[in-house]
């Protein structure tokens, strides 16, 4: 006899931390829970449904399940409207603190079927901008008259910077990175939301070498020059929609075929979460406390939480004011 599915509340993951040669320490500064070891960390998982490395539910009467196990046994519940589409939840989330460069590197699009693990989306992503310094930069897109055989003259030379565009990031800026780009980032961390996909093609990688294997890693060009958009000119950080100005202001930073994001600051009382669709809060800064069902859930900086579609709308109290970003899957997609 099946047993009846759990009902659904406010989930709240741990972070899984990814060890990367680029990365640093500075990952303390976002999360509430201490780093592991002593080594780089470069990425901290926040929400992710992957074989590999799956999100484990750390709160109530779920807490040990797998996203992908509560996904599983609640599809319409979870996801609501989108039940049917996504057989996996679609988005992974995502802390980075690159400390060095990241690979010059490029993602395909779900166009590109050839270049995709049987079962893999493209990657679209998206970077908020949370610590920048003078010498942070973000190169995203290539200069006018970029062509295949120049990049590959460049990367043989050493040059390949020369043909992309790059702008020295702020915090709070939001960078849209869409599939084909080419791409970069060092000296910064960011908060990143992308397709759940974790395929990437590197084109250069700085000479680097990782200390673990003392050898440089393997590129990908062939693939990499396959899947670039070269009519993608220049990406800057786009303008904030402002939403709202009171009680709290809301701004949309992005809102596309993959994703919307929308972030929220203040102290007065407000809702978040959507009836018939699953929302991700993720918290930057403040804390408070989210109300279902006459529970109080706290929520923080550096916390994620899954708002499974079933539960609507939901109060977000925070005297001592948040800021928080409100992660959706797109309404008219």
């Amino acid at each position: 006899m099946k047993s009846n599915p759990i009902p659904l509340y406010p989930l709240r993951f741990e972070p899984i931390y990814q060890y990367r040669i680029w990365g640093g320490r500075r990952l303390a500064h976002v999360l509430s829970a201490p780093l592991p070891g002593d080594g780089p960390v470069g990425e901290a998982w926040l929400l992710s449904d992957r074989e590999n490395f799956p999100s484990v539910v750390a709160n109530g009467p779920l807490k040990g399940r797998t996203l992908g196990q509560v996904l599983g046994q609640s599809p319409e519940p979870l996801l609501g409207k989108w039940a049917g589409r996504f057989r996996r939840f679609p988005l992974l989330l995502k802390f980075l603190d690159a400390r060095d460069t990241l690979s010059v590197q490029v993602h395909p699009s779900d166009r590109q079927t050839k270049y995709l693990p049987a079962g893999e989306s493209g990657k679209t992503e998206a970077w908020v901008v949370l610590e920048a310094e003078p010498a942070s930069r973000i190169y995203a897109g290539l200069r006018p008259g970029a062509t295949p055989a120049k990049l590959r003259r460049a990367i043989a030379n050493g040059t390949l910077a020369d043909h992309l565009v790059g702008f020295t990031p702020k915090p709070g800026d939001a960078v849209l990175i869409p599939a084909g780009t080419v791409h970069s980032l060092g000296g910064a961390v960011v908060f990143e939301v992308q397709q759940n996909s974790d395929v990437t093609f590197r084109l250069y990688d700085w000479n680097h070498v990782d200390a673990k294997t003392g050898k440089g890693r393997a590129l990908q060009i062939d693939e990499a020059m396959a899947c670039i958009d070269y009519a993608q000119g220049a990406v800057l950080p786009v303008v904030p929609m402002v939403e709202t100005l009171k009680p709290t202001l809301r701004e949309r930073l992005f809102h596309g075929n993959h994703f919307g994001v929308t972030r929220v600051s203040g102290k007065a009382p407000f809702t978040v979460g959507a009836a018939g669709t699953p929302r991700v809060l993720v918290g930057l800064a403040g804390d408070g406390k989210l109300v279902h069902a006459g529970v109080n859930y706290s929520f923080g900086k550096g916390d994620v939480l899954l708002l499974p579609a079933v539960l609507g709308a939901c109060l977000c109290r925070a005297p001592g004011g948040i800021t928080l970003l409100e992660i959706s899957l797109p309404e008219g997609a």
